[in-house]
């Protein structure tokens, strides 16, 4: 499975955002934005204006980053999104967000979506009762995510669940005692809440 093994700071700089992949780290002084609020590299503090291009392809790679797909399989979801009825830059988020990797974060049984990614690959979650590893795994309206029998045992998930009390989106329930999660409608764009302009990776890619 192709993944980037690359310390994920260095995204986080590459953009000037932070993308949260690093959990609790993000929201301390050890952040690397906070600490070198630059690109990294030789040249990393001289910025250049961006072209139209430039700022297509910038987008598109936070996307990319904030989910933690890469190019391949952006580019499917992008052609998915383009074949559905409605807005392809709606369409897109929408199926981003569907991912069993991202849903597990945004159920609070993980700290960041990488994480959330690794414990999926790990075995520690079910769809409707049974067991799925694959993080692109795309679920569906009426889908119930669980912490496996096997990993309720650990206080990790019970801690984490807790913590996320309140800042679970709304198209999404959550139980914080079976350690269940409930799909209670796909994502719109006003659910999501993270800074893309899903506009200029539609025009990069209409090229």
């Amino acid at each position: 499975m192709a993944r980037y093994k690359d310390a994920v700071c260095r995204l986080c700089r590459r953009e000037g955002l932070k993308l949260y992949l690093k959990g609790e780290r993000c929201y301390t002084d050890k952040c690397a934005v906070t600490k070198r609020n630059y690109a990294p590299g030789q040249h990393g503090t001289n910025r250049k204006k961006l072209s139209n291009y430039g700022m297509q392809l910038r987008e598109k790679q936070k996307a990319k980053r904030f989910y933690g797909v890469l190019e391949s399989q952006f580019r499917k979801y992008f052609e998915i999104a383009d074949k559905q009825a409605g807005i392809t830059g709606d369409n897109l988020l929408r199926i981003l967000e569907s991912r069993l990797d991202n849903v597990v974060y945004r159920l609070g049984f993980a700290s960041s979506r990488p994480e959330a990614r690794q414990l999926v690959v790990h075995g520690h979650f079910t769809v409707n009762g049974k067991k799925v590893d694959i993080p692109s795994y795309l679920v569906s309206v009426g889908d119930v995510i669980a912490v496996s029998e096997k990993s309720k045992a650990s206080n990790k998930f019970k801690e984490l669940s807790e913590a996320a009390k309140g800042t679970v989106p709304q198209w999404v329930s959550s139980d914080s005692e079976k350690l269940e999660g409930k799909v209670v409608s796909l994502a719109t764009r006003e659910d999501i809440d993270l800074p893309i302009a899903e506009n200029l990776i539609i025009e990069l890619y209409s090229k």
